[in-house]
């Protein structure tokens, strides 16, 4: 979780684009991530305080439990310093999930 001093700024969408593909090989090959890309209010440029990181995955054939997908989430969540909200490709609902594929931006 961010510290109280650290709420006062927000990562820009270099930062955190930065700091995805750095840890990136180290996803793809503890997690099996296949793809990784960011929507939302990041993408936009629309972020505030409040705003998470919204990332979409793809995971390769690998069996990857609830847990493990709740640990991916958390330790991007605790690597960029700001709430993700990670979201797997293929549970997208086919109207919200055209959105998101023509904003998303895959590292």
């Amino acid at each position: 979780m961010r510290s109280p001093s650290s709420l006062q700024t927000l990562p820009n969408l270099q930062q955190i684009v930065e700091d995805l593909r750095a840890f990136l090989p180290d996803i793809q090959k503890r997690y099996g991530v296949t793809s990784l890309g960011i929507f939302g209010s990041y993408a936009k440029g629309e972020q505030a305080l409040e705003s998470d990181v919204d990332l979409l995955v793809e995971f390769d054939d690998r069996p990857l439990t609830l847990l493990q997908f709740i640990a991916l989430e958390n330790e991007l969540s605790d690597r960029l310093q700001v709430p993700v909200d990670l979201v797997e490709k293929n549970m997208l609902k086919p109207v919200l999930g055209q959105q998101i594929l023509n904003e998303v931006m895959v590292l």
